[in-house]
């Protein structure tokens, strides 16, 4: 199983991500990960629900590439793609709080993975960030341009996808990207008690913030999305993001090792 659900009791919960060697999101993360969802969706007493990654090198590394045209076709409930959008879609309207507990790298897919959950929190020495598609040809697809600045803002959401380089813990909280970053010593306290907090709370006052926030702020309409992932599969037809991908592959994409660890360098 790509994801190990821990109780801490009926209302707190944490799921931890295991892909190896580097946890990309490929098609089987996407099934599993849409049955977890259907799975915190029916508990009718959850109230917060932490992501980590039992892997402290990578949280969410990217979309698995190869097999990329295999992830699951069809509507999901919300009327979005559930490979992954609908996915995006339930957990930024889920009644419960969901927050990510960042350790390793997370980019492209990963990145939009997070920028989905309500709150991100991140080790200083050990997260790594990055929208990297520019370098493969193509542009983030899975909701990066719609969310991305939302919470960065347009100037520094253009630096981060135009570049496609890696961004440090620190640098991605100034930005927005994270709400903060942490020593990593200090991480999985700070998230376990804010966990617990939010968790003593009532879930009906939790539920309703949630709620009118997501009707007063910007949300992602589902045709912007729909649009932008249907170019986005189609960029990586195209020759260039073809050669590029080869390219990257053949050095060691998606295996553990140098390219993985240090991608913007080897974009």
């Amino acid at each position: 199983m790509i994801f190990t659900k821990t109780t801490i009791d009926d209302s707190y919960w944490k799921v931890s991500i295991d892909n190896p060697p580097v946890n990309v999101f490929d098609p089987e993360f996407s099934v599993q990960l849409r049955s977890l969802i259907d799975e915190l969706e029916e508990n009718q007493n959850l109230k917060v629900v932490v992501f980590e990654s039992a892997n402290p090198e990578f949280y969410v590394a990217h979309a698995e590439l190869v097999n990329i045209f295999e992830f699951p076709k069809g509507e999901g409930k919300t009327g979005l793609s559930k490979s992954w959008p609908d996915i995006a879609k339930r957990l930024e309207q889920a009644p419960f709080v969901s927050i990510a507990s960042i350790r390793g790298r997370a980019r492209g897919l990963g990145s939009e993975f997070i920028q989905a959950f309500d709150m991100r929190f991140a080790s200083k020495e050990k997260a790594i960030f990055s929208q990297p598609e520019i370098g493969i040809g193509s542009f983030p697809g899975g909701g990066g341009l719609e969310r991305l600045h939302l919470l960065t803002g347009k100037a520094r959401a253009l630096e981060i996808i135009l570049s496609g380089d890696d961004f440090d813990a620190e640098t991605a909280a100034a930005y927005g990207w994270i709400n903060r970053a942490f020593a990593d010593s200090e991480l999985d306290a700070f998230v376990d008690n804010l966990a617990r907090r939010i968790a003593s709370f009532d879930l009906k006052i939790i539920q309703k913030i949630k709620a009118v926030m997501n009707e007063r702020v910007v949300i992602p309409k589902n045709e912007h999305i729909t649009e932008t992932q249907i170019a986005f599969f189609a960029s990586l037809t195209e020759p260039e993001a073809r050669t590029r991908i080869k390219a990257l592959l053949e050095k060691g994409l998606q295996t553990y090792g140098e390219v993985e660890l240090n991608l913007g360098k080897y974009l």
